[in-house]
């Protein structure tokens, strides 16, 4: 039997590193939100840096398993040009990208020496391979850095050239509590900063592993006619994400009486935008509005604020309600700062928020469907004033089971639902909005 070659040696380790690629992302997303943490705090550049992390990975470790000698493809796969692009939309330093993209590179390094070590026994042959591999890995790194920064200065020199430069500075400015003249600011905007304004950051999920949205290289928008596109620089806002965002920003326009949404563009897959009404939006109203919009698009909806400093606020509560939600499949598609505010103060610190879930609730805190039946039940009960047949009504499900499962919950808890109940409460409330990152992961089925 022949020898394996150095190149049927490095598609093994290649094959054992596939094998663990989301845990291998995982690890790459949080090396660079350790080094740059504003990436960490936004939801949508997080998804967009976890995207292009696991392109990258996956494109490189899928050539290598190849078991000849093709080398890496210098294609660069479309979620490394989507962070880059938002990155210069916010402003963020590209010498932060630059380094982010090292930090992931060593992060793949160690993963690749440890695999090695796994499959080929020490000596001249696993030197050879780690020689070869790491002369490929480096090479790809620095083909994809190349790459990224020339789009980086195409679309810087696209943003600062006009109109939208002026209203993304604008809007920066606004958010960042600087000393700015009212009048002037929204004569750049096009928008009246005098009326009350509604917050609203939509975004759709992910698609799946290595999916995208559909086209997403959009410029941006100023505002936009309800239900229709958003304006001159939208060039292409018609198509993918961008596309069903500002048409669902112009939707909730209309359904809360505001003429025109302001919208800025936050990412490839997120969109900020303010209604400016003369009264608060009736929620009923833009519920009924999101009927109409693509299925995929998800709003966190600001308090409704007057003047500059509500502006501000109102999109800093959307943005926290969005960090609440966004990852979740499934989730509600319209949320409410004004209904989740004590929820989003409870899992400011999500490691602490779990350990009072798994305390509150014992087995109950369990992430399988027995207990979520449980859990939603008694959620439902104990938020109607412990009424089974209300209970029942809004569960669409008969008094009896609602009296069994509630019965059921309560030997899990080892106490009555009375006592404690502010905690228990909140507990319940926690596991249903965030789900399965405050719960505790389980086997074994609740009855």
């Amino acid at each position: 039997m022949a020898e394996p070659t150095v190149n049927d040696l490095i598609a093994n380790v290649a094959d054992l590193m596939l094998a663990d690629l989301d845990d291998l992302g995982a690890e790459m997303d949080a090396a660079v939100v350790l080094l740059i943490p504003e990436f960490g705090a936004d939801a949508a550049i997080l998804q967009e840096v976890s995207a292009s992390n696991r392109a990258n990975a996956e494109r490189i470790l899928t050539v290598l398993a190849r078991r000849d000698d093709r080398r890496v493809t210098t294609d660069v796969p479309p979620e490394a040009l989507d962070i880059v692009r938002t990155v210069v939309r916010r402003g963020v330093d590209l010498d932060g990208l630059f380094q982010a993209y090292r930090r992931g590179q060593n992060v793949a390094w160690k993963r690749v020496m440890a695999a090695a070590a796994q499959v080929i026994p020490p000596g001249p042959l696993l030197m050879e391979v780690l020689e070869v591999s790491s002369g490929l890995l480096f090479d790809y790194v620095d083909e994809v850095i190349a790459r990224v920064l020339d789009e980086a200065q195409r679309e810087r020199e696209e943003v600062l050239g006009g109109a939208l430069a002026r209203r993304i500075e604008t809007v920066r400015l606004i958010l960042d509590g600087a000393p700015i003249d009212r009048r002037r600011a929204g004569e750049r905007l096009g928008y009246d900063l005098d009326r009350r304004h509604t917050a609203l950051v939509l975004w759709t999920e992910a698609g799946g592993s290595g999916k995208r949205d559909g086209p997403a290289g959009d410029r941006g928008s100023a505002g936009g006619e309800p239900g229709g596109r958003g304006g001159a620089a939208g060039d292409r806002g018609d198509e993918g994400a961008h596309g069903a965002l500002e048409s669902a920003a112009g939707l909730l326009a209309h359904a809360a009486g505001a003429h025109r949404p302001l919208i800025f563009p936050a990412a490839t897959s997120a969109l900020w935008a303010w209604l400016g009404t003369r009264t608060e939006p009736e929620p009923a109203a833009l519920h009924a509005a999101m009927a109409s919009a693509h299925p995929r698009v998800r709003v966190a909806v600001g308090p409704t604020r007057a003047g500059i400093t509500g502006f501000r606020r109102s999109h800093e509560a959307a943005l926290t309600v969005q960090r609440l939600l966004a990852g979740q499949s499934g989730g509600e598609r319209l949320a409410f700062h004004q209904d989740l505010e004590v929820t989003a103060l409870a899992a400011h610190d999500q490691a602490r928020a779990a350990e009072f879930v798994a305390a509150t609730l014992g087995p109950l805190a369990a992430d399988t469907p027995s207990a979520a039946r449980l859990r939603e039940t008694l959620r439902v009960f104990l938020d109607e004033a412990d009424n089974a047949p209300r209970t029942a009504e809004r569960l669409h499900t008969h008094r009896n089971t609602v009296l069994q499962r509630v019965a059921r919950a309560t030997e899990l808890l080892g106490r009555h639902p009375g006592e404690r109940r502010l905690a228990l409460e909140l507990a319940l409330e926690l596991a249903h909005r965030i789900g399965p990152r405050v719960l505790t992961r389980s086997d074994a089925a609740i009855g």
